[in-house]
């Protein structure tokens, strides 16, 4: 099963990141089903953050969506900048760093976004 989060697109600082969302527990994190290797990738290292699923403990270093570090074929993608940018306005105190398999399990973002954008511990907003 597939969780999917929105996020509001413009945080603030002292706000919270996963804004108007549920959280679930007990479902199945998403596994990227692609086996390449993502090392000499890009990853955004962050200070450490707590995953938002109850009860789980799961701290992240880097961004990641279900316990997957995401990973950019390039240092500039827009994405990637994007992302780094929105961490800082949060104050997790993003750097850019290329990724090492040491660093855990990755997905590529575009395969994530392909994905729906699963979320670990998240489920969308409720319909209106």
């Amino acid at each position: 099963m597939a969780i999917v989060a929105t996020v509001d697109p413009e945080p603030r600082r002292g706000a919270a990141v996963l804004s108007d969302l549920d959280l679930e527990s007990g479902e199945e994190l998403w596994d990227d089903d692609d086996s390449a290797d993502h090392s000499g990738w890009f990853c955004v290292r962050t200070d450490p953050f707590p995953c938002p699923a109850p009860g789980c403990p799961f701290v992240a270093d880097f961004m990641t969506a279900a316990h997957l570090v995401l990973v950019w074929e390039e240092r500039d993608d827009p994405n990637l900048l994007w992302h780094a940018q929105r961490a800082k306005e949060v104050s997790r105190n993003p750097r850019i760093v290329p990724y090492e398999g040491g660093f855990g399990p990755s997905a590529s973002y575009y395969a994530w976004e392909a994905a729906g954008r699963p979320v670990h511990g998240v489920k969308g907003k409720a319909a209106r």
